[in-house]
């Protein structure tokens, strides 16, 4: 080899945040594919995963996370390695003649890690089973069954594996990849596996990150359970409850968030952990958001644009032409169809005033995410493909070299066998969608995973592709839902997978584990919890009565079915000619995708020709990224976010940047963790037996529902006969 490992150890990543999380050394001996990683990475996998699918079909419901695993992984493994025989085992010549051990030494972070990645890509309900639930419960396809699920979950899920594998030379290897995400793991990792910080004196990160975990477990009870009025802390609106405009301006359930106090980590964590953000991000994307929501938003809602001011600011739900939440049932034939005749008796389907934003810059992004990639990482993209070197390894690309990469093929194969079991799955199962229909629901994540994975890697934003999955199918297969559920659940869940393995990938590249190994552990979970979570959804509708009805017993009221019912028939029936047609009144936000190929352009000029210190961050995609979580997230959820991010991320990091450097990721961690467990051991302890009947009632809890930010009424009230 042309380089010298004993000289490594000096050497470090470029970038700051790397080398406060990421350790510079590696050794290529630690055993990571034990028999006891397999044991506690898949117990715990089949207990998550399985009370993960479960809860999907809840309401209100916690959502058991990767860090969850982390934490609980630690002491069983420790406790595996201190208990275990450490007697070798020879098998015979006719199975190889290999040798294996129970206990190969101490547990270590490599075999950590390899748990993490299982728990980080299989653990969440997959998002396209949603689709069979509304097909089987709203459109009378019972058909569909077990097999049809099994193949469209792990077909999702596996196709892309296969695309983060193509792409891992592009997003994984340069050193400016950095996954801020990634570090935060890293981070957990380490400490829990280093029990004093060497060198730097004080109190180790280890004995900071349990102080912090303890610390915001206690603390979340206050806002969680105790005094849940220091979690919607619109304390401006109690002073005047009944005034619309004030609530709306300065509420926190359901208005705007110009008053961005909350003591509640989960509101202010809800766009993403503000210690993870890089300020550059953060800052771009509360300034789209106040761009947008704090300026546009209520110009046109206080002038009736569009009658926003008959419907509530920001809501989740489309409404009608009375002022009502629209009633899909209406307007659909007794074989789930749209019925034309009674559409427009009914009423066209009207958006409340956060939604219009959010699919007027969604429109935006459509087309500014790709053109942005273009110009700024065309170059990187053009070398990827003619395989020149995009950039010079960094200490952690040159450790890697030291284990054989996975071969080009393996994830090609997985592509072409998942792709043919899916057109099979589709023709023998009669869902409604071609092949070039199949083919295009595919193409859309491939034109898009790069320029999504370049800005998710960079900024820790997650491009939001939801319009394009919508619309499309809407456009070219009108009037059949169930192909639009599909195609949709195709091209989001593509896309999600490509960058969660792809950021897993990253993960194992930071902890050094061999990238067969993490081929392995990633292909073998998704395989085996796709089973699992397949097999409790038929069990589930098979043996819990009254499951998806509104008042059922244990709460399975299935939320997101609702969510995904609604909108298959608002773009699979009614269809996009219908909501965004020139006969629309929000056919002008169409125009927004010609601004969207526009907008980076002079920016982009501007950093090339008069470069300086804060130009070269911008990047329009992250300015316009606001939408992502809106609806639901409100005003508050970015404000108390960015202030949290500016204290952190800013004023820190300046001020006191060796304190920052050892002690910012492991109270981001911490934050999460505690206050994770905290949310799970007051739904579990104190909610889930009583069936969500157990609460404190005094002015504390009651003080802000009392208010019309939390009724969320309109501004104006719509006359019985509509407008």
């Amino acid at each position: 080899m042309d380089f010298d490992f004993d000289g490594m150890e000096d050497e470090d990543s470029p970038y700051a945040e790397v080398r406060a999380s990421v350790s510079n050394i590696d050794d290529p001996e630690m055993p990571c594919l034990t028999l006891r990683m397999w044991v506690v990475g898949m117990v715990l996998l089949a207990i998550v995963a399985a009370a993960n699918l479960f809860f999907n079909f809840r309401s209100p419901a916690p959502l058991i996370s990767p860090n969850t695993i982390v934490l609980a992984a630690h002491p069983i493994g420790k406790l595996m390695a201190y208990a275990l025989p450490i007697t070798t085992y020879h098998l015979p010549r006719w199975l190889g003649g290999s040798e294996f051990s129970l206990n190969p030494g101490p547990w270590n972070i490599k075999e950590h890690a390899c748990v993490y990645m299982m728990a980080n890509i299989a653990s969440g309900a997959p998002y396209a089973i949603n689709a069979v639930v509304v097909a089987e419960f709203d459109y009378s396809r019972e058909s569909l069954g077990f097999w049809f699920s099994i193949v469209l979950v792990l077909s999702t899920q596996i196709t892309g594996y296969a695309f983060a594998g193509l792409c891992r030379h592009v997003l994984v290897q340069p050193a400016s990849m950095i996954w801020p995400s990634d570090l935060v793991t890293c981070t957990v990792l380490n400490t829990l596996h280093a029990e004093e910080d060497e060198g730097r004196g004080g109190v180790s990160r280890y004995r900071f990150f349990i102080y912090v975990l303890m610390g915001s477990f206690f603390w979340f009870f206050l806002p969680g359970f105790l005094f849940t009025g220091l979690s919607i802390f619109s304390w401006v609106c109690w002073i005047s409850p009944d005034n619309i405009p004030l609530n709306q301006v300065f509420g926190v359930s359901s208005g705007m968030g110009l008053s961005p106090l909350t003591f509640d980590w989960t509101q202010i964590s809800w766009v993403s952990n503000p210690l993870m953000i890089p300020w550059w991000a953060a800052i771009q994307t509360f300034g789209g958001f106040t761009l947008f929501y704090w300026i546009l938003l209520p110009a046109l809602y206080y002038t009736n644009t569009w009658h926003l001011a008959h419907f509530p600011m920001f809501s989740s739900s489309p409404y009608d032409r009375f002022g009502h939440p629209y009633d899909v049932d209406r307007v659909l034939t007794a074989d789930r169809s749209l019925n034309a005749t009674a559409y427009d008796a009914y009423s066209p389907l009207y958006l409340p005033g956060a939604y219009s934003i959010t699919y007027l810059i969604a429109f935006m992004l459509s087309s500014a995410v790709l053109v942005h990639a273009g110009l700024y990482y065309g170059p990187a993209l053009v070398n990827a493909f003619k395989k020149i070197k995009i950039e010079k390894d960094d200490i952690h690309a040159k450790l890697m070299r030291s284990y054989p990469e996975v071969p080009t093929w393996w994830y090609a194969s997985l592509f072409f066998l998942t792709f043919a079991l899916t057109v099979v799955a589709n023709e023998v199962w009669s869902t409604g969608l071609p092949v070039w229909g199949m083919i295009l629901s595919i193409l859309i994540p491939v034109i898009y995973m790069l320029p999504a994975g370049f800005i998710f890697a960079t900024s820790g934003q997650v491009i939001a592709l939801n319009l394009v999955a919508q619309v499309v199918p809407g456009a070219l297969l009108p009037g059949k839902p169930i192909a639009n559920m599909i195609f949709k659940g195709y091209t989001i869940q593509v896309l999600s997978e490509t960058l969660s393995f792809v950021q897993d990938l990253k993960l194992g590249h930071y902890i050094k584990v061999p990238p067969r190994a993490s081929f392995i552990v990633q292909l073998t979970a998704t395989l085996f919890t796709s089973f699992l979570q397949v097999g409790v959804k038929q069990w589930m509708f098979a043996a819990v009565p009254d499951i998806c009805q509104p008042h059922q017993a244990s709460s399975l009221t299935c939320p997101h079915r609702s969510v995904f019912f609604t909108a298959s028939a608002i773009w699979g029936l009614i269809g996009p000619n219908r909501q965004f047609g020139r006969s629309s009144i929000y056919y002008p936000e169409v125009y927004a995708t010609i601004i969207g190929v526009v907008l980076p352009i002079p920016f982009w000029y501007w950093q090339r020709k008069r470069p300086n210190y804060w130009n070269t961050y911008i990047a329009v995609p992250v300015v316009l990224n606001a939408i992502q979580f809106i609806p639901p997230a409100t005003g508050v959820n970015y404000s108390s976010w960015v202030l949290v991010c500016f204290v952190f991320q800013y004023l820190i990091r300046r001020r006191n940047f060796p304190w920052w450097s050892k002690f910012n990721y492991v109270t981001s961690a911490a934050l999460d963790i505690g206050t994770l467990f905290s949310v799970l051991f007051i739904f579990f302890a104190l909610q889930f037996p009583k069936g969500g009947t157990l609460e404190l009632n005094w002015w504390g809890n009651d003080v802000w529902k009392r208010t019309a930010d939390f009724t969320n009424p309109p501004l104006r009230t719509t006359p019985a006969e509509g407008f």
